[in-house]
């Protein structure tokens, strides 16, 4: 009965998997605006469109925002926004299946169909498995997180106070989501060890993907990993490294940043944050506004590329970096194949990477042309902002507090597209066709 129903759903409506997908997480936005508006949830009033703006912001695990959430928002706004960062960070559909199988009912194939491209998967096998790999890994996380956070906070803001601020950085961190509820992010502790480690191993560990943190786990040996997970470590590990060093050596004497710390150990917790966080996290601990212009550039890359496939993170992924690297490095050994860690790699899977990084550059120049149609601002920090909202990141130069109404729904849009774009993408170029016509062979000159 159950799969009955959901089959005449959809066909009822004609909605295909991506467009339900992206129907559930627009009715998550509004009802959660809808609750942060109420009278409940703030210490003030605030506008309809704040509210919306920072719902979407915390589904869409971006946590760009233009109020100040510790001061506007009472506990159970707060509240509020880490049960929307939770279901945005870990899948509509995730929650939704786990709860259908906690109470005896089948998940039938189309609900499976868009739990799928929930969790960006090609194959229907043990999805349902991976829905508790992926609650239990979260809650694990997170409980973690709580525990050594309260450490840093409780001594500075009181037992219960503390738990709370721990308990709302832990949920926001694993997600990526990057909304703090203290005024300047985790500027003051910078020089943190507790605070910089275990935040950065949440984010890190949200954005390496549920699957990889799943293999390593069951496998615990590089060589018998499969071939995603080992891309994902080095890719990642590459990242952090290259992001380090490449941000210490351009900020070390920026008074504005790196150069403004007291002492060596500071900066080179700031450099180590810093060159983690672009991979869609979102916290800061230093000004983000003062960045020399190469770091900036040099942020917004990294924020570009994301983090790994069925995870908390947002970007075009590290795979696709990889992928795009590979296929660049064969074109001119003029190989017909791509392979690495002894695996090929499909034609399509490059066709794939193509058409995501495509889009992704086209949504990201067109959301740039209107938030710069309406604001006369620095157009670097609205490049800034456009890139950290469609990598779901939420590293801001301050240009969010200053844009007006349009810019903000441009805005609300990037984020949106930022989270949904891809896994709808992924689902077309997934949907094989063969040509009823074929034509003969041309040839045109490229480059």
């Amino acid at each position: 009965m159950q799969r009955t129903r959901g089959r005449l759903g959809l066909r009822h409506f004609n909605m295909s998997p991506p467009a339900a997908l992206a129907m559930m997480y627009l009715v998550a936005i509004v009802v959660g605006a809808v609750l942060l508006w109420l009278p409940i949830s703030v210490t003030e009033p605030i506008r309809p469109i704040h509210a919306l703006f920072l719902s979407t912001s915390a589904v869409t695990v971006t946590g760009l925002s233009m109020l100040d959430v510790g001061a506007v928002f009472t506990t159970f706004g707060e509240a509020v926004l880490m049960v929307l960062m939770q279901l945005g960070g870990l899948g509509l559909m995730t929650f939704a299946v786990l709860v259908l199988s906690a109470l005896g009912i089948n998940v039938g194939m189309p609900s499976r169909l868009i739990l799928r491209e929930s969790l960006n998967q090609t194959a229907m096998n043990n999805l349902t498995v991976l829905v508790r790999i992926i609650v239990v890994i979260a809650l694990c996380c997170e409980a973690v997180g709580v525990l050594v956070l309260s450490v840093v906070f409780v001594p500075d803001m009181g037992f219960w106070p503390g738990v709370w601020t721990a308990l709302f950085h832990s949920v926001s961190a694993f997600n990526n989501a990057g909304l703090s509820t203290l005024p300047a992010s985790l500027t003051a502790y910078v020089g943190d060890p507790l605070m910089n480690v275990m935040v950065t191993a949440l984010f890190i560990t949200g954005g390496l993907g549920f699957v990889v943190v799943g293999d390593i786990a069951q496998k615990r040996r590089f060589a018998s990993l499969t071939l995603h997970t080992k891309l994902m470590l080095v890719g990642t590990a590459g990242l952090i490294v290259f992001g380090s060093v490449a941000f210490g050596a351009l900020e070390w004497t920026n008074p504005g940043t790196l150069g403004g710390l007291p002492d060596t150990a500071s900066r080179l917790w700031a450099t180590w944050f810093q060159a983690t966080t672009p991979r869609t996290a979102g916290f800061n601990t230093i000004d983000t506004s003062a960045m020399h212009d190469s770091t900036t550039l040099l942020t917004m890359v990294l924020m570009v590329i994301g983090g790994g496939s069925t995870s908390t993170a947002g970007g075009i992924k590290v795979t696709t970096m990889i992928v795009l690297l590979l296929a660049t490095v064969a074109y001119f050994r003029r190989s017909r194949s791509l392979s690495v860690f002894g695996r090929s790699l499909k034609v399509e899977e490059v066709l794939k990477v193509m058409a995501l990084v495509t889009i992704s550059m086209f949504l990201m120049t067109v959301g740039l042309f209107l938030v710069a149609l309406n604001h006369d601002g620095d157009f670097l920090d609205l490049m800034f902002e456009v890139t950290s909202a469609f990598a779901t990141v939420g590293l801001s130069r301050g240009a969010t507090a200053e844009l007006n109404d349009f810019g903000m729904y441009v805005i609300m849009v990037v984020m949106f597209f930022g989270r949904i774009g891809p896994l709808t993408i992924g689902f077309f170029l997934a949907t094989r066709s063969r040509p009823k016509v074929s034509y003969p062979s041309g040839q045109i000159y490229l480059g």
